[in-house]
């Protein structure tokens, strides 16, 4: 074909087709240039955050050597970083190896992981999509044990004059000295209960709850029981008492015996005046509720820990016209028993009826003791709370510095 051209129209052509070739190869050349510039601005322009300053470990105090706590400096690129890491080595040890792992802003930690005698060194890497920098070491830190906590002297000083009061008071009773306890209604109406079911001729139901004897609500009972058992011993009258646990059948007929032996009259007990149901709660209500029909108990008791029955056994009681006393310290409990039983024993009356009722010293000054503490509550609570009033309210400066110091008193530092 070129055979048919001149020589000028091959030269032409080839002119042409050299200077399309150059025009391509100069625009790949260019693209790749911008790309090349584009990667070595995007590696120029890498955010590197500053690092995290001062770091501190110092031991936490008041435990068992089980922790070490870490402060420092935030980064002053601390808007810009996404997280803090701990990391932590052993002394003379190059290895740092990650323990936590806190959000911008935050520039403490408490490194729970630690052992007790070891020596630890800490750094804070800050880091920024991956980057991180980390801080200068930290100064070494030997987490150890302190054997008294000082934050909770004030704690301990108001423990100690409850302890020396209770002390005091069962010194003082068993000298010999009567110890004031205030009369409870539910206890001055129990000799009225049996007289009542005495003239009656009908039994008395005593119900003790449906918990074991590791629960001190039933031990409270039971003292009550003894209580009872002694009348009921003297005039002889038939008493019913189903329970829901073992022991509690066990212990009870030991109490009713002894009442009846202290009466004289051992021959008249029996051991079928206490009898073992079952451990199911409904089923030992059920139970129960068939005997107050059929029977008619002329006085019913329910002294011990109660649960969702405590309505089923009142309300079963007061249909029949029984005389009701209850006792609980279940909260939830309480509002059914007040509702339908003649007397109750509310909280810790139950508890404090059984140390009335037996007399015991050691139980009294307990009791008179714990009345010491309460007391010793009450007025602080007073004059804490007309402290901060008058303080926020007019500002007066004795009252102000008492709020302070009622404060300190009686908050727990850790």
């Amino acid at each position: 074909m070129l055979s048919y051209l001149k020589p000028s129209q091959v030269i032409s052509i080839f002119l042409f087709l050299f200077i399309i070739l150059f025009s391509f190869a100069s625009l790949a050349i260019s693209q790749d240039t911008e790309t090349i510039e584009e990667i070595i601005a995007d590696s120029v322009n890498i955010f590197i955050p500053t690092t995290a300053t001062d770091v501190v470990a110092v031991d936490h105090v008041y435990d068992c050597g089980e922790a070490v706590d870490v402060s420092w400096t935030l980064s002053t690129d601390d808007e810009k970083i996404g997280e803090y890491k701990i990391l932590r080595a052993g002394e003379g040890s190059p290895d740092f190896v990650q323990v936590g792992v806190v959000l911008p802003g935050n520039f403490s930690f408490i490194d729970k992981s630690v052992e007790s005698g070891q020596s630890y060194i800490y750094k804070i890497a800050a880091v920024y999509n991956g980057n991180a920098v980390e801080s200068e070491p930290s100064n070494i830190v030997i987490p150890d044990t302190e054997p008294v906590n000082w934050n909770l002297l004030n704690l301990f000083l108001i423990g100690l004059l409850i302890a020396g009061a209770v002390i005091y008071l069962i010194s003082h009773a068993k000298s010999g000295k009567k110890l004031f306890i205030r009369k409870i209604a539910g206890l001055e109406a129990i000799d009225e209960a049996i007289g009542r079911a005495t003239e009656m001729g009908r039994p008395i139901l005593f119900i003790p709850g449906i918990n074991d004897m590791d629960d001190v609500q039933t031990i409270a009972g039971i003292t009550l029981l003894g209580r009872v058992a002694k009348v009921v011993a003297d005039y002889d009258i038939k008493i019913n008492m189903p329970v829901a646990r073992s022991l509690v059948m066990t212990t009870a007929r030991e109490t009713i015996r002894e009442a009846y032996i202290g009466a004289g009259r051992p021959d008249a007990y029996s051991d079928d005046m206490v009898r073992y149901i079952t451990d199911e709660q409904f089923g030992y209500v059920a139970a129960v509720d068939g005997i107050m029909v059929r029977e008619k108990p002329a006085t019913c008791f329910y002294l011990g820990a109660f649960f969702a029955e405590s309505l089923i056994l009142a309300e079963t009681g007061n249909s029949i016209g029984a005389i009701q006393i209850a006792g609980t310290a279940m909260p939830a409990q309480l509002p059914f028993f007040v509702a339908a039983c003649d007397y109750t024993l509310i909280g810790e009356e139950l508890i404090a009826a059984s140390d009335y009722l037996s007399g015991e010293p050691r139980q009294l000054g307990s009791l008179k003791g714990q009345d010491v503490g309460k007391l010793l509550a009450m007025i602080a609570l007073i004059i804490g709370v007309l402290s901060i009033t008058i303080a926020d309210a007019w500002g007066v400066d004795f009252f102000v510095w008492l709020s302070d110091k009622m404060d300190a008193m009686f908050t727990i530092q850790n």
